[in-house]
């Protein structure tokens, strides 16, 4: 099973360090912050600061993340084809890098925003993941 997955569960790799990177850097920002608490949001509530920003990036990833996890595992356990797991789970890599980056360089309240694209990406290929290993669970017990 590790050969056939190994791409994907490279791909968990990156999503996971993405994830600890963000923690780290919205840490960090957070920390200069005069007066902060830890375990608190940021002081500043907007997008134009950066450490609001580095924190919903993080947030926003933790948010997406268990559910992303939860799917890869159905899918692996339950045999979905190695090769669309592992390009679906590496698009959603991707997709959560990028938004990272751009909600890191733009700050702006624009809705959609050039980040929502990405966070689309990454939801999509979340929801088509899901959709083969609930139709792969389905044809197998019928």
């Amino acid at each position: 099973m590790f050969e056939a997955y190994g791409v994907t569960f490279f791909a968990i790799a990156v999503i996971l360090a993405t994830v600890l990177v963000q923690w780290l850097i919205a840490s960090g920002q957070k920390a200069k912050e005069q007066g902060a608490i830890p375990g608190t949001p940021p002081q500043q509530q907007g997008h134009e600061s950066f450490i609001f920003r580095a924190w919903r990036t993080h947030q926003n990833s933790v948010e997406n993340l268990s559910v992303m996890l939860g799917t890869v595992f159905l899918a692996v356990i339950s045999g979905v084809s190695p090769f669309w797991t592992a390009l679906l789970t590496g698009l959603f890599a991707l997709a959560r890098i990028l938004h990272m980056i751009l909600y890191y360089v733009i700050a702006t309240n624009k809705n959609p925003s050039p980040r929502s694209y990405f966070f689309m990406l990454g939801w999509l290929a979340n929801v088509a993941l899901l959709l083969l290993t609930v139709g792969h669970l389905i044809g197998s017990y019928l």
